[in-house]
């Protein structure tokens, strides 16, 4: 049940307690792809997988802000501090609680997003408030996990298949001409830039074209596939604490 075209009598009458929340980011995904390439990929990666589970789930609205500083000098970007983040998210999580959807996927678009959100589910869980699990799709498409940039093959990819009218196609030789092979400024394994225009000049990493309609359709099978088993993990599992050793 989506919560936006629900109402509050509808959702009152629901038996399930599980619930995904999509959230992404609204940030430059270099001169070819949408600002809000991390909100419509998560949200599309949560449709989908809702729709492979034999059980009622609530979903809830997306968050389409999230920890993007790193993008600041690329116009557009929005962002908040990571305090705010995990205050917004961990609030909202916990209002789901309230009425009885105390286990949550969190379903994350955005690289940015993924320590913060561990930490929320790590608290409301060890607090009790509900049993969270952050879900990010590229993470868990397999073999192409490797090839995940910014603007890149796979988020490309994806929207080509999804909503292939917000790629600028015929953007995609700049955004080659002006793309990193790989994410950040590296020495003795340590990143020495902490923003993208540091190391990229239009704000993409790896290449867009590598990333085809075909290649978007099993990344989002592949993705929808992993948290369709999550969910009825999550469902399943004994949320009982260990007792103290």
């Amino acid at each position: 049940m989506d919560l936006s075209t629900a109402t509050w009598t509808d959702v009152r009458d629901l038996e399930t307690t599980l619930a995904v929340v999509p959230v992404g980011s609204t940030e430059q995904h270099g001169p070819h792809a949408p600002l809000g390439t991390d909100v419509l990929t998560a949200e599309a990666v949560a449709d989908a997988g809702l729709e492979r589970v034999d059980r009622e789930v609530v979903r809830a609205p997306a968050i389409p802000v999230g920890i993007a500083e790193e993008h600041r000098q690329f116009p557009g970007t929005m962002w908040v501090s990571e305090d705010t983040f995990r205050d917004y998210v961990g609030e909202a999580v916990a209002s789901l609680a309230h009425h009885g959807f105390d286990r949550v996927v969190i379903v994350n678009g955005h690289g940015g997003n993924v320590d913060a959100l561990r930490e929320v589910g790590g608290r409301l869980t060890r607090d009790g408030d509900a049993y969270v699990v952050p879900f990010t799709w590229f993470e868990g498409v397999g073999e192409h996990t490797a090839d995940m940039g910014h603007g890149g093959p796979l988020e490309t990819g994806l929207l080509r298949h999804l909503e292939p009218e917000l790629i600028h196609e015929d953007r995609i030789d700049e955004a080659q001409a002006g793309a990193a092979d790989g994410w950040g400024d590296w020495m003795s394994y340590v990143n020495l830039a902490y923003d993208a225009a540091e190391f990229t000049e239009n704000g993409v990493v790896g290449d867009p074209a590598d990333g085809d309609a075909r290649r978007g359709e099993e990344l989002l099978e592949l993705a929808a596939d992993g948290l369709a088993r999550l969910l009825e993990a999550v469902a399943e599992r004994d949320v009982s604490r260990p007792e103290q050793r």
